[in-house]
């Protein structure tokens, strides 16, 4: 082992995908953002069309180029254009582009024209998010306009959609309200010519809980990773995680009773120990707020992080134990006796996304296990 590593079970994946798959009738769409939510953006998109998967979602315009350069062929969407961006490229090459504005569409009709081919768009809904999409009362225009781009062949609308503010939450009453809200727009986009080929609203925690909200396409994103979108304690779903996070230690020494440790000795020693130094950091993606909380496996027993989290370096109080230079200490692993993404999650006061997401830096190689031929076993960064 390196002297730090994130290692990804690419298999985890692929079977996480076919678990989700297992539950809908509609297509999947594997959500590979943000790195892959930290894992590997191509590494992972292969996993999860291994596992099923026929569609790959990004984020922006250069992570489906990304995709796009790696060899994917497959429909990929890409959700969050800024105005003024250059789309053309991305028309050219069939990536999927989503936009919730007039003036969005105006964009991505200019960049169709100035290729010369129809681009593939996806409208999208506000149905009570209250972040992107079109609000209910200028859908109407978005959709006539679009229905017209459409006649005259500049574009072809592939898909309707919005995003759920609280399907993590089971019962809550803004789900029925904003799938109704759903199927009140499409019912608009009908009467305005707009009929589009797919319809999707479902990301993880809805996939997993409302069969009525998968429509054509659902978006899983965390759950791929075998995350539980529901948090510390909700069920698993026969979801298996992807990620485990380990370093060696390099250093253990004894220290007196008393001592503090780390910046601003927020931690001191009650009795005679011995301390370790973890070369992993906030610069690794070590949340500081896990500071004198952050749980980490290490000699056989599961511990805490003794004082501030620092740039490079963590610190754990060993006690008695016999824990010397070069042991390994497990900060993400099984969960069995060993740490999760969810307690680390519930350590900081946030969520399992960004624990996983925040995780690795350019000096820790990311180790690569299963997969399919194009990923073959073995160690090695990942470049994006």
């Amino acid at each position: 082992m390196e002297q730090a590593e994130i290692r990804v079970q690419l298999d985890a994946i692929s079977h996480n995908v076919q678990e989700l798959k297992g539950r809908t009738t509609a297509d999947v769409m594997a959500v590979v953002k943000g790195d892959g939510y930290g894992h590997g953006m191509v590494p992972a998109a292969r996993a999860a069309i291994a596992g099923g998967a026929t569609w790959l979602g990004a984020c922006t315009l250069d992570e489906a180029m990304t995709l796009r350069a790696a060899g994917f062929t497959g429909p990929v969407l890409a959700w969050l254009l800024a105005p003024g961006l250059q789309l053309q490229d991305g028309v050219a090459s069939d990536v999927d582009l989503s936009t919730g504005t007039r003036g969005g569409l105006t964009e991505i009709i200019a960049a169709a024209k100035a290729v010369g081919r129809p681009a593939r768009v996806h409208l999208k809904i506000d149905t009570g998010l209250t972040r992107g999409g079109s609000a209910r009362d200028d859908w109407p225009d978005l959709v006539d306009d679009a229905a017209k781009a459409a006649a005259d062949g500049t574009i072809t609308v592939v898909g309707i959609w919005s995003h759920f503010a609280n399907a993590d939450v089971l019962g809550h009453p803004a789900n029925a309200s904003q799938r109704a809200a759903f199927a009140e727009a499409l019912d608009v986009a009908e009467r305005h010519g707009v009929t589009p080929q797919f319809r999707h609203l479902a990301n993880s925690a809805a996939t997993l809980s409302r069969a009525d909200s998968h429509f054509d396409l659902v978006r899983p994103g965390i759950a791929i990773y075998g995350l539980s979108p529901f948090g510390p304690g909700g069920e698993r779903f026969g979801l298996v995680p992807a990620m485990s996070v380990r370093a060696t230690v390099l250093l253990a020494k004894r220290v007196p009773a008393g001592q503090g440790i780390s910046y601003g000795h927020t931690y001191r020693t009650g009795q005679r120990t011995t301390v370790a130094v973890v070369p992993l950091g906030y610069a690794d993606g070590i949340m500081r707020s896990a500071s004198n909380r952050g749980p980490v496996s290490l000699g056989g027993r599961l511990r805490r992080i003794a004082g501030r989290v620092c740039m490079d370096q963590i610190v754990v109080d060993c006690g008695d134990d016999a824990v010397t230079a070069g042991d390994v200490a497990v900060l993400i692993g099984s969960g069995r006796g060993e740490p999760t993404a969810d307690d680390w999650a519930e350590a900081c006061g946030t969520i399992n996304y960004e624990i996983v997401t925040r995780m690795g830096s350019a000096r820790i190689p990311r180790v690569y296990e299963g997969g399919g031929p194009e990923d073959p076993p073995g160690r090695g960064r990942v470049s994006p």
